[in-house]
């Protein structure tokens, strides 16, 4: 069964830290079983409870999964194994669209924001005991939300949309219980879900976010959450429509007790209205990050919930992190102030390329969807084979593999280091590698893939 690898321990984190050894150095693999409970047990001469708290051990950091009489296996991708790895390496002279980056020209230049902070905090540094949220930028974040429709509550940061979602997450889901995710959808969220010993169920997206029928067959089945991206995608550009959400909303009004998780994580670079599901069940939260609009390193997220979950999300960080510091947030502050980033110039710097290479594909008779944000989505019935055809053509894209549970194969081309004379060349080398059938593959509406 696990081959010429013995697991060994006669404690229960010895047991369990064998088995998170191997699979990390590949010597048990991505979906190998585990031996029975009792079989192990006997083999090491312990209690059964000792292995069944080993396994618990690994389930819930994500390295295994168990389905009852059907017993453990290695997860298909473990914790120690993140999506992110999923990557070809860019050869020289290839163009790189596959990291998914924002384009650097239509950031800002941060050094006047960080010499602002540096001066604030000369005046009136931020010491132990000071409140978490800058009041200014919670007044600037919260009238943004405000100006979007997003229902009132308290204001909390973290460092970044994950560590959002995570804490969310956390303080109202146990091992075991079920999420409902986007598929295909942002790998992170992928990799951190099972990570967090939690169950993902996928949900299928199209250019209006994810189908109604999908996320009532998640809750169902139980999910205790649905974490939606409400613009700008990941990897598939899609935006909730306001008649999407209103369904999803009439939906979730018969599940009050489903969390539910609103990712703007573009905010700031988009011109589609928001279209939130937070605020129908009891608790809720919306999260927008800097780091798309102002740069990946400005690491700072701010969220909105109901009260109970921005209470114990503050409460759990202060006694880890702490806070976000200061000089980060009042940087932010003097960046929306000043003015820094045109959302409309950004918003239709990123339109013109991403709607020109959509338009250029389904000229060549190639599906593809991107309604929002800096990537566009290209369902493919080999993505080994589409990655190293363009790779050979000169053009490096993201494997679909990253970003999938159960939907069909894609690839993800990311718009924001094209230029305008690139969009035709990339076009063309895509239909050349996919060889359309005809114009009957043109891109249409339906469910991706």
């Amino acid at each position: 069964m696990l081959g010429d690898y013995r697991i060994t321990g006669r404690g229960a984190s010895d047991i369990a830290a064998s088995v998170e050894s191997a699979v990390g150095t590949g010597a048990l693999r991505p979906g190998e079983a585990l031996p029975p409970l009792r079989a192990l047990a006997q083999e090491l001469d312990v209690n059964p409870n000792t292995v069944a708290a080993a396994y618990r051990l690994l389930r819930d950091r994500g390295v295994i999964e168990t389905a009852g009489r059907r017993g453990s296996r290695v997860r298909s991708r473990p914790a120690t194994a993140p999506r992110d790895e999923i990557r070809i390496d860019v050869p020289a002279g290839v163009r790189d669209i596959a990291s998914g980056n924002p384009d650097l020209a239509l950031l800002p230049p941060l050094d006047g924001a960080l010499a602002a902070a540096a001066a604030r905090h000369a005046e009136a540094p931020a010491l132990y005991g000071a409140v978490p949220v800058d009041p200014e930028l919670a007044a600037a974040a919260r009238a943004a939300f405000d100006a979007d429709g997003v229902p009132g509550g308290p204001i909390g940061i973290t460092s970044g949309s994950l560590d959002a979602i995570e804490r969310v997450l956390a303080a109202h889901l146990r091992p075991g219980d079920a999420v409902a995710v986007e598929d295909p959808g942002w790998g992170s969220t992928l990799d951190l879900v099972p990570a967090m010993g939690l169950r993902a169920v996928p949900v299928g997206v199209d250019d209006e976010g994810p189908l109604t029928e999908d996320v009532a067959r998640a809750l169902r089945a139980g999910a205790r959450a649905l974490v939606v991206t409400d613009r700008g995608q990941n990897p598939t550009g899609a935006a909730v429509s306001a008649a999407r959400a209103r369904e999803l909303r009439a939906l979730l009004a018969g599940h009050r007790q489903v969390l539910v998780i609103d990712d703007d994580h573009v905010h700031g670079l988009v011109d589609l209205p928001l279209h939130c599901l937070s605020g129908v069940t009891d608790h809720w939260a919306l999260v927008r990050s800097t780091a798309k609009a102002y740069g990946p390193d400005l690491r700072l997220a701010l969220y909105t919930g109901d009260a109970v979950t921005v209470d114990r999300v503050r409460g759990r960080h202060r006694l880890g992190a702490g806070w976000v510091s200061h000089l980060l947030q009042r940087a932010v502050v003097h960046l929306w102030e000043s003015g820094a980033v045109d959302p409309a110039r950004t918003a239709r710097s990123y339109g013109e390329r991403r709607d020109g290479l959509v338009r250029a594909l389904a000229e060549r008779g190639i599906t593809a969807h991107g309604r929002s944000g800096m990537n566009v989505w290209v369902p493919v019935s080999d993505e080994t084979g589409a990655v190293a055809g363009l790779l050979q053509r000169g053009w490096a894209v993201a494997p679909g593999a990253r970003f999938r549970l159960a939907s069909p194969p894609g690839i993800r081309l990311t718009v924001s280091a094209l230029a305008p004379a690139d969009v035709l060349p990339l076009a063309d080398a895509v239909a050349a590698v996919l060889r359309p059938a005809g114009p009957g593959t043109a891109s249409g509406a339906g469910r991706y893939g």
